[in-house]
């Protein structure tokens, strides 16, 4: 629980700290602010229930647009096992999502 209460502070503070650099009509309402913060929680807290190295390959690739070469070097690992690990996170995330949504 209190893991939960830190990572949801720490991703509030963050999505603030960048809608604050925006102009009003982009930032949203606090009701705007409050769905997508809870949003980014949830996601998070998705990513976290991933494989270290999963989720890792997927953030590398999926928000900074790294070859999965790159991330092979970066991981220290073959470039199918960053395959494998993407395709494991990918799989990991929709399924969580579907179970969620039954």
């Amino acid at each position: 629980m209190v893991i939960d209460l830190y990572r949801r502070r720490r991703i509030e503070a963050a999505y603030l700290e960048l809608i604050e650099q925006e102009p009003v009509e982009v930032a949203g309402s606090p009701e705007d602010q409050a769905v997508v913060v809870q949003a980014l929680v949830e996601i998070d807290a998705l990513l976290h229930r991933l494989p270290l190295k999963a989720r890792q390959a997927l953030l590398m690739r999926q928000l900074e647009g790294k070859s999965y070469k790159e991330i092979a070097l970066a991981l220290d690992v073959s470039v199918s096992s960053v395959e494998k690990y993407v395709a494991k996170a990918l799989q990991g995330c929709m399924m969580t999502m579907l179970s969620e949504n039954e």
